[in-house]
């Protein structure tokens, strides 16, 4: 075991796959000498060389254009968006071309494009810097979307991500990048699989999911509901798409309550679609109506409010009393 920050596990785990296979290269903006804007991708230009680290023009649709054509000719690009606000310039690139080309061709080309984009709020900063537009990306079919929320899965989600044939986009809780952990950088152990959710906590009163930021808060909300006697499971839901609702509803069907938190609006947020479809799957288990944490249908504030605006243990906690008082 190795213990490093989640910035770092992708960092070794880049490492790793540009060691391992020659067909693979990054490109981004400031990636190469400076190591990108949180230097995720440190010292790997001195390893790997400008052609496999190859700082772009500050387009990021000729970045996700240019991964297009290169996935097609048989290699294995890594796109890194600077900040979630910024994707959208490729937007059209993403969902209209790369999350369809394989389907379009009846399933004779595959592009194995991966695109990391560091989301979320937590670090100070404005809109288009602590955004998280993940359910724009996961109502298009086509793409498969992952998001860690500890080093080890940082570490192996990254490699998994540019060995799969598909497209995919792998969310970076950017204020967990300094977050320590252990990692195994020889066996994935039940990470092997980046697709499916962990139950990181049992418990039997309630259900808490969550995903990339928000499982420490998650796991923090637990731990003060047990000193009031509460049983609260918390499941990891790593992969936001395909969803994992087998995993949840195993555990709806043990404790009879589901909270879902995310950092995104509530509005049109993937907790949406995971009450829908538990309360279609797990009805009858249901003991209160399935209860969403996230942010508000707002554009995001600015760094002196932004406390305010992001889902906290209290506003977890507060969920879990409305559930158990059913």
């Amino acid at each position: 075991m190795t213990t490093m920050t989640i910035a770092k596990a992708i960092n070794e785990g880049l490492r790793a796959t540009l060691a391992s296979n020659p067909k693979s290269l990054l490109m981004g903006e400031d990636i190469g000498p400076l190591g990108g804007v949180y230097r995720v991708t440190d010292g790997l230009i001195g390893e790997f060389g400008p052609d496999r680290v190859v700082d772009t023009p500050l387009a990021e649709s000729g970045i996700i254009g240019t991964a297009i054509g290169l996935a097609l000719r048989g290699y294995s690009p890594v796109c890194e968006i600077q900040f979630d606000g910024f994707v959208f310039p490729g937007f059209n690139q993403i969902t209209t071309q790369l999350a369809k080309m394989h389907a379009r061709s009846n399933g004779n080309l595959t592009v194995p494009v991966v695109i990391r984009i560091p989301y979320g709020g937590g670090i100070g900063s404005v809109e288009h810097h602590s955004e998280s537009p993940e359910a724009l990306f996961a109502h298009t079919a086509g793409l498969r979307i992952i998001t860690p929320s500890n080093a080890h899965d940082a570490y192996w989600m990254i490699q998994q991500a540019v060995e799969c044939l598909d497209p995919v986009i792998i969310f970076e809780p950017k204020r967990r990048y300094w977050l320590k952990g252990d990692v195994d950088v020889e066996n994935p152990g039940p990470s092997a699989d980046p697709f499916k959710a962990h139950v990181l906590r049992e418990g039997t009163d309630a259900t808490i999911v969550a995903y990339g930021p928000l499982v420490p808060v998650a796991l923090a909300a637990a731990n003060a509901a047990e000193e009031d006697g509460r049983s609260v499971e918390v499941i990891d839901l790593r992969s936001i798409s395909p969803l994992d609702f087998d995993t949840v509803t195993a555990s709806v069907q043990k404790t009879g309550r589901l909270i879902v938190a995310h950092e995104a609006p509530t509005f049109g947020g993937i907790g949406g679609e995971i009450a829908a479809r538990i309360s279609e799957r797990a009805f009858h288990s249901l003991e209160a109506p399935v209860i969403r944490v996230g942010g508000f249908h707002m554009p995001y504030p600015v760094a002196k409010v932004e406390e305010d605006y992001l889902p906290d243990i209290d506003r977890i906690l507060e969920a879990l009393d409305r559930a158990l008082s059913y």
